[in-house]
């Protein structure tokens, strides 16, 4: 009789010994996922290039209100796919913050820069993040952003979208790979926001030449369709 009235309570301790292990377990998991070299400046496997969709950042912009929509960005000049940021990555996660305080960029790095990235803030918000992360000068990182840049080829039906267009992720990794021929379809991620694309992710090697990344691809989007605002007037 006692032994039973008993056994609920060792129940409960080992369930709760269990959930213990299993907290630990994952913990463990997750820094293993994040990696062992804890930030360590230029200790890292790959970069992603990423591309942002300037009309789909304008159209949340407007939809939110603010100075969002009165940047430099979202008026005058028309903008199709921008840079968004050039980010070291580890085979499972990756670095952020790599300096802190992060060495001060100079401005005129920052205005250097304006043509690929249209935002001041932006530029020097990758610097801090993301740039301290590369084992490089400030000058020499956002030298890399511009090879890297001009190391992929924007499909054309998307240099100058006039007309708002609903297009399925996977045809714009496909219009992109038509585009660079030693791309491959794990080396690419279609992200998108809500409804509309959002960015263009592409896996490169420290040397820019195309790699694949799972962990990256398996972040695309997985709606069947999208929409593309077109480019603003200039």
């Amino acid at each position: 009789m006692f032994d039973c009235l008993r056994r609920p309570a060792v129940l409960l301790s080992i369930t709760i010994a269990c959930f213990a292990l299993l907290v630990g377990v994952l913990a463990a998991g997750s820094a293993e996922a994040q990696d062992r070299r804890q930030n360590a400046p230029g200790a890292f496997d790959f970069y992603v290039l990423s591309l942002s969709w300037s009309p789909s950042y304008c159209a949340e912009a407007d939809e939110r209100g603010g100075r969002g929509s009165r940047s430099q960005q979202c008026g005058g000049r028309p903008y199709s796919f921008v840079v968004h940021g050039l980010w070291p990555q580890y085979e499972n996660g990756y670095p952020e913050y790599c300096e802190q305080p992060a060495p001060r960029l100079p401005r005129n790095i920052m205005t250097s820069m304006l043509d690929l990235m249209p935002a001041p803030g932006l530029i020097y918000n990758e610097w801090d993040k993301h740039g301290t992360c590369a084992g490089l000068s400030a000058k020499a990182y956002f030298e890399i952003i511009r090879k890297a840049r001009a190391a992929i080829k924007i499909p054309p039906e998307f240099l100058d979208l006039t007309e708002a267009k609903t297009v399925a992720p996977g045809a714009v990794e496909e219009a992109f790979i038509k585009a660079n021929p030693k791309l491959t379809t794990s080396g690419i991620a279609v992200t998108c926001n809500r409804t509309r694309l959002s960015e263009v992710r592409i896996c490169l090697s420290k040397d820019l030449e195309f790699r694949n990344c799972d962990e990256i691809d398996r972040q695309a989007c997985r709606r069947d369709e999208v929409n593309m605002p077109p480019v603003r007037s200039g």
